[in-house]
């Protein structure tokens, strides 16, 4: 079965450029380099209105641009072991470890670990890699969730971009929250909006107090649960970037994890939901705070 990696509709402002200048533009995220475009091309690989094209065809508006799958080419994997939490020939959910990037230039990614990791889709649109459709920071632990098709990769992109799809996380700040608040102030003066409920307030010798608390973002913007939380003056537990450093906690990285999201399935319209427990270390340290506080008392 020929698969199609992407597809590209030539906008109007595209005119008099053959598809060797323009190839490398369109495919960039799929084929990095020029000669790679150019193998591509002579390998009948790039079809221009569902005909094998040539270097030298020329680009017009309204052309459809398909890239085909090489079998002759594998993805390359980086062979990491991740929690899959849920899959299917459209999607699947990890859980995603802190201290590891999501995407970018670096081979050790989660992009790159996901081939190791899920099945190859046999739908006649499945996308050359699983794709994560949204992002977690670096130090950010949870719920990741992964296009396998190009039609959920479209339709969960739209409902992150309509904000229909609910996520949740817990962290765990510096300083008391005793009340359930909303922050709306604007990051990088976009608009953004996040809940905030309080699950727990513990006294702490080191940090005086504690708040264990679920966050709920309404915008998607960078950073921006960390950014609300350290603007009213309660960073998250372990943010290098947002909180004063003499507070710290070694070792135990970031206090932030996406434990669930519900959104609508891309291939059955139906509320789908999944959950995961909060990690060890919140509890951990929550309990020993508690106990250090309660012998320091006594």
């Amino acid at each position: 079965m020929i698969k199609i990696i992407h597809s590209h509709i030539v906008p109007k402002t595209i005119n008099h450029i053959r598809l060797q200048e323009y190839a490398p533009f369109v495919f960039k995220e799929f084929i990095p380099s020029k000669s790679g475009v150019k193998k591509a091309i002579k390998k009948g690989l790039i079809l221009c209105n569902g005909i094998i094209a040539e270097t030298g065809t020329w680009i017009q508006e309204g052309q459809v641009l398909e890239l085909l799958k090489d079998p002759s080419i594998k993805p390359k994997a980086f062979e990491y072991n991740l929690e899959v939490v849920f899959e299917d020939e459209h999607l699947a959910v990890i859980n995603k470890p802190a201290g590891i990037t999501v995407s970018g230039n670096s081979f050790k990614t989660i992009f790159n670990a996901l081939p190791y990791n899920l099945k190859e889709s046999t739908e006649s649109d499945a996308l050359f890699k699983p794709t994560p459709v949204h992002r977690l920071d670096n130090q950010t632990s949870g719920i990741l969730l992964i296009a396998k098709t190009k039609t959920a990769q479209i339709e969960l992109g739209k409902q992150f971009e309509n904000k229909t799809i609910q996520k949740n996380y817990v962290a765990i700040v510096v300083g008391a929250i005793f009340k359930n608040c909303t922050i709306n102030s604007p990051i990088e003066n976009k608009e953004s909006l996040t809940f905030f409920e309080t699950i727990e307030v513990v006294k702490s010798l080191k940090f005086k107090e504690l708040t264990y608390l679920k966050a709920t973002p309404k915008t998607g913007r960078t950073h921006q649960i960390r950014i609300h939380l350290a603007s009213i003056g309660h960073p998250i537990l372990g943010d290098k970037l947002y909180g004063d450093k003499e507070m710290l906690h070694k070792g135990k990285g970031l206090f932030l994890a996406a434990t669930d999201i519900t959104f609508l399935h891309p291939k059955t319209s139906e509320k789908t939901t999944f959950k995961i427990a909060v990690p060890n270390k919140f509890n951990s340290l929550l309990n020993r705070e508690k106990r250090r506080w309660n012998n320091y008392n006594i």
